[in-house]
């Protein structure tokens, strides 16, 4: 996504958030502030924390005693402010490479979400001072490695927490590391001492994973309606017939909803096609192959896995995920809503459906290069075969590209390894199932770049015969900054350029100029 800056303002409140919510501020920087209301709500929970953290009290997990295995272990009323502080310390112990500047910032909105929603027993202190953060584009520094997608995404989350005291390592809104105590004050945010609870309140939760399958969805309906597009123009590139998306064949026969659109879209992109005009008319052949007419079919269900991951994530927007818990009527209780299972699987299933997705739209792209199977386009697209070798190699790229997306593919929620001396001994793994999602998509984007580069240039080649108004429209917009047919060249900036108009959503704005918004 291109980076913008958001003049919006998102409150926290009883509301809650919405999908949108979460990009403005991860995206494009929208503000944040605390509803009022929510305030003294929070401000009243606290109350009943302050009262079980009392000398007399009996312990309570995570008030007045250690955590994970240590949860038996009491700890005296002086030692409580440091054994807070030790635990988002000790907690801030990932490793690897860092996370991006938009999942930390989806990260600290979705914890603060959470702890506005006054289940946790924070002060108010607390959510204001993240996002104050979050407002003055201060990023902690979070990496690659260290949730296991149970018990919360416990390292991600206190890597952000030790900035709030003050400590750890984080960027400015430029993007500079700095010294974390030189960019509070620059920004006039004083560092908390976290008081009984907070530590384990601040990193307790699934916002990490949620906040990148949040992302995912947003960037995969995009893509979704790419491939349709870019299937389209292969369809016209290769000569094939349009018959096979015609509505009667899918809504009444096989009421799968994302098939009905996707037919929808590829028939929308063609209609008024001199070349599929020309393909009826000519009448030699009964069938296409299986990548052009069963894309309604693969591309469906995608949709429709991407609908039931968006009701998962929709459902984990709306809760409040901590433990322990404050109920409604004070109580503080011990739970396992921190574990992610049910985010993992469709972030796993999501990198199912995206491998497939560019495996069908790879195929595509080798029937065009093959003279065999291309109805008379040349060998590899080649200016002059044999001294040329056109697209043989993006082609290769593309192939290397859907197989690492097979390996990533295989789920990390049936993976489980016990911690914390097998107290918590079953964790999903949703973190890493977010990851290898986001590597996924980028890999999904290229393979689908290719295509359009590769069908683009077969359209070309099929002169004088035009390709419908949609189509031209989309190459069009390619053919800003990508030569058309010609002797071979340097092609991965071409292919970067391809790319780069489907990620600032240039191609899908130009097709629905003219078809309206695809589905």
């Amino acid at each position: 996504m291109t980076q913008q800056t958001s003049q919006q303002t998102i409150t926290l409140g009883s509301s809650g958030l919405t999908p949108a919510d979460v990009l403005a501020v991860a995206r494009h920087d929208a503000r944040v502030e605390l509803d009022a209301a929510a305030r003294e709500h929070v401000a009243s929970v606290r109350s009943h924390i302050e009262a079980l953290a009392a000398p007399d009290h009996a312990p309570v997990y995570g008030v007045s005693t250690g955590f994970g295995a240590l949860a038996d272990t009491s700890i005296p009323v002086d030692m409580r402010r440091d054994l807070q502080r030790a635990l988002i310390r000790s907690h801030a112990s990932g490793a690897g490479p860092e996370v991006e500047r938009e999942v930390v910032r989806a990260l600290m909105l979705l914890r603060a979400k959470t702890l506005a929603s006054g289940r946790t027993g924070v002060r108010p202190v607390v959510i204001e001072t993240m996002l104050a953060l979050l407002n003055a584009g201060i990023t902690p520094i979070v990496h690659e490695y260290g949730s296991l997608g149970c018990s919360g995404d416990l390292a991600p989350l206190a890597h952000c927490a030790i900035v709030l005291l003050g400590e750890g390592r984080a960027r400015d809104a430029q993007g500079q590391e700095r010294p974390v105590s030189e960019l509070l004050a620059e920004a006039g945010i004083e560092p908390i001492t976290l008081e009984e609870k907070e530590g384990l309140a601040l990193i307790n939760g699934t916002d990490g994973m949620l906040g990148m399958l949040l992302m995912a969805l947003a960037d995969l309906e995009a893509l979704v309606r790419v491939a349709d597009v870019t299937c389209a123009l292969s369809v016209q590139g290769l000569r094939g017939r349009d018959g096979v998306f015609r509505p009667e064949l899918h809504q009444p026969l096989r009421p799968h909803p994302g098939q009905a659109d996707s037919a929808a879209n590829i028939l929308a992109v063609l209609e008024g096609s001199p070349i599929i005009a020309d393909v009826a008319a000519e009448g030699s052949r009964v069938q296409d192959a299986y990548s052009l007419r069963c894309a309604p079919q693969v591309a469906g269900g995608v949709r429709d896995t991407i609908a039931h991951a968006r009701t998962v994530a929709e459902r984990e927007l709306a809760a409040a995920i901590d433990n322990p818990v404050v109920l409604e009527d004070g109580t503080v209780t011990s739970n396992g809503n921190f574990h992610g299972a049910p985010v993992a699987y469709v972030l796993d299933f999501l990198a199912v459906v995206a491998a497939d997705l560019a495996s069908i739209a790879e195929r595509r792209t080798d029937r065009m290069l093959d003279k065999a199977r291309s109805h008379g386009l040349p060998p590899f697209l080649a200016d002059d075969p044999g001294v040329d070798s056109g697209f043989m190699i993006a082609q290769y790229t593309q192939a290397a590209l859907v197989s690492d997306m097979k390996r990533l593919a295989v789920p990390a929620s049936v993976d489980s390894i016990p911690s914390s001396a097998m107290q918590e001994d079953h964790v999903s793994m949703g973190w890493h199932a977010a990851r290898k999602l986001r590597t996924a998509i980028a890999n999904l984007r290229r393979v689908l770049a290719i295509e359009l580069l590769t069908a683009a240039r077969a359209i070309d080649l099929r002169s004088p015969l035009e390709p419908s108004q949609a189509s031209a429209a989309a190459i069009a917009v390619l053919r800003r900054t990508v030569e058309g047919p010609g002797p071979d060249r340097f092609l991965a900036p071409d292919i970067a350029e391809a790319e780069a108009r489907l990620l600032d959503g240039s191609v899908l704005t130009a097709v629905e100029e003219v078809t309206g918004r695809l589905r």
